[in-house]
């Protein structure tokens, strides 16, 4: 379970994050581009752009709930 003390600074703010055990496996980038980005510096993903609409929301939690890491929380 991602924990929101260990998300990395990258994330914009809002309820979607990735936390520091995030292996860059690329699996939220494929299913969702839209809100996760890589960071190409030490090689993992994190929120670029929070979900808003209803559509959007269910992308973002069919991401996170696709996480092998469970690297994605969601708070609030």
């Amino acid at each position: 379970m991602a924990q929101r003390n260990l998300k990395y600074p990258q994330n914009v703010p809002g309820s979607y994050y990735v936390d520091d055990t995030c292996i860059d496996c690329d699996v939220c980038r494929s299913n969702a581009p839209q809100f996760f980005a890589r960071y190409d510096d030490d090689g993992h993903s994190y929120v670029h752009r929070q979900p808003v609409t209803p559509t959007e929301l269910a992308e973002a939690e069919e991401a996170r709930q696709g996480c092998p890491t469970d690297s994605i929380g969601r708070d609030g």
